[in-house]
């Protein structure tokens, strides 16, 4: 291979040229040996802006919040099969939430895996289930071909995980006129199609007969123009809106459709569906307990309910809705809106379940994007944000816990110029509190909250839920986290974030209000 100026281009640079023309130009990365090359082309080429996590989880989460705001992929770099599956529990939950995430994974030079190296695996194997797509590189002239191809899949709607295995030769070796970068002639994504005609009048005259109806709304059908249409429909209909109890990423607040959120608890999720005699599913699955649990049932719709589908989850739940809409005659129908309409900000008292709530509802900062993995504490926090400032609203989709400090990273870097709160809780929160650390570095205006009951307090719940009596020795010395507590401000301060902790609702309000007037990241720990 050349030197210096007249050095050949690899597989690596070709790779990361391919992706800046496919509008790829984020990479979350946490690199090892295999991906220098990798590195080392960012630095010729220029153009991408990288982003280390400290740990793989962050990376794949950030590029899931990422996704999640843009609707298009970021890059994440992982290091061989161990790194990717550091980076599976987030890559689970962006499959859930439809993400577009891009990976490139680096592997062992092709002619050194017959020796068995200590990093030896089956990285194509570990992808796999947590991928739509899945592609080894075997040379470098087959690196941009690839590359673009893993993009299209990415962005093929409503949006999919695909993974991108590079061995080490594939790039470091020189390229070929035949592995020259794409810069035009890139494959195009597949786009969702729209419900059949059919579909849409088998609907229609479902909503018109009078029977009370919920719609179900999940995927991108809760997003801002989606929400107007199923308004319409609403109010020419009399039907209710409900979104999926997981969803990814809700438009929401003072001027938008306000819609109801389906309850995680079985019992609660029953009866409010049991009001309705049809349910109309809308990029959305007919809906199942979260868990199974003895004596009761894992559908959570009564028997006999009427389902019909509208839109599944891998068809235009927007085109459906407005299509839907046409069919009704409900185009120029007034959809309901949520009235700005937030408490005086509360001057004292204790910090709880019913302090909390109002305390942000009226603080939220307009425009703000609010990641939620409150868990048990945070159960109330979503009927008193209704008629908050207006605010995007992002929830853990696929049940992998730890997923909300590195889906705030994300979110942040995506929109630079909106205010993030994360809501989190303290169990949650240390499965990935490295995500601070990039907080820091970056510069990024997030305010981490962290509900600090130094308890796996949903714990004590599914125990009871299962039929265990709880209460036990053992179950208290593995729910209980305070033993010893864990001291968040200190944990926020070493990865260089300033934070405070908080007991009372004068304290909560001085440091959220510091926290959203200051430039970069604070994190607010709630004594509960």
């Amino acid at each position: 291979m050349a030197s210096g100026t007249e050095r050949e281009m690899n597989g690596a640079e070709s790779l990361v040229r391919t992706l800046l023309a496919s509008g790829v130009d984020t990479c979350f990365a946490n690199p090892g040996t295999s991906e220098m090359h990798f590195v080392d082309a960012l630095d010729r080429v220029g153009g991408m802006r990288p982003v280390l996590g400290l740990f793989e989880g962050v990376v794949t989460g950030a590029a899931d919040g990422y996704a999640r705001m843009l609707d298009r992929p970021a890059s994440t770099l992982l290091h061989l099969g161990p790194g990717l599956a550091n980076g599976l529990s987030n890559l689970h939950n962006a499959m859930r939430a439809q993400s577009p995430v891009v990976n490139v994974i680096g592997d062992h030079a092709t002619y050194h895996r017959r020796h068995d190296a200590p990093l030896t695996s089956d990285v194509e194997g570990t992808a796999r289930p947590f991928s739509h797509w899945v592609r080894t590189s075997l040379n470098a002239d087959a690196v941009a071909t690839d590359a673009a191809a893993a993009v299209a899949a990415a962005r093929s709607t409503p949006g999919r995980v695909a993974s991108l295995i590079l061995p080490a030769d594939a790039a470091w070796n020189p390229i070929s006129a035949a592995g020259r970068p794409l810069s035009e002639g890139l494959p195009a994504p597949t786009l969702a199609p729209a419900p059949s005609e059919e579909t849409v009048s088998a609907v229609a005259a479902l909503l018109g007969a009078g029977a009370s109806t919920a719609l179900l709304l999940g995927g991108r059908s809760t997003r801002a123009q989606s929400l107007e249409w199923a308004g319409r429909i609403a109010a020419a209909t009399g039907a209710t809106l409900i979104t999926q109890t997981h969803a990814a990423r809700i438009t929401r607040g003072a001027g938008r459709v306000p819609v109801q959120r389906l309850p995680y608890p079985v019992d609660q999720a029953r009866a409010m569906l049991s009001r309705f005699d049809n349910l109309v599913l809308v990029g959305a699955k007919a809906p199942v307990a979260f868990f199974a649990y003895p004596d009761r049932p894992s559908e959570l719709a009564a028997p006999g309910m009427n389902i019909q589908v509208l839109s599944d989850p891998t068809q235009d739940a927007e085109a459906a809705l407005e299509l839907l809409a046409d069919r009704l005659g409900a185009t120029d129908a007034e959809p309901p809106r949520a009235e700005l309409s937030v408490p005086d900000v509360p001057t004292g008292g204790p910090l709880d379940a019913g302090s909390l709530g109002p305390v942000l509802a009226s603080m939220l900062p307009e425009g703000a994007i609010v990641v939620d993995e409150s868990i048990t504490t945070g159960r109330s926090f979503w009927p008193s944000t209704i008629t908050a400032a207006p605010h995007d609203w992002l929830l853990g989709t696929g049940g992998a816990i730890g997923y909300a400090m590195p889906n705030a990273v994300g979110a942040a870097i995506a929109c630079p110029d909106r205010q993030v709160v994360c809501l989190e809780s303290d169990g949650s929160g240390l499965y990935q509190p490295q995500a601070l650390w990039t907080m820091a570095r970056e510069n990024l205006d997030i305010v981490t909250v962290i509900f600090s009951n130094r308890r796996y307090a949903i714990l004590d719940g599914e125990m009871r839920n299962v039929g265990g009596a709880g209460g036990g020795a053992v179950a208290d010395q593995l729910f209980g986290l305070d033993r010893p507590a864990v001291d968040w401000v200190s944990v926020a301060r070493g990865f260089g974030v300033d934070g405070v902790a908080v007991d009372d609702v004068t304290g909560f309000t001085k440091a959220l209000r510091h926290g959203f007037n200051t430039p970069g990241p604070s994190l607010v720990e709630v004594l509960l």
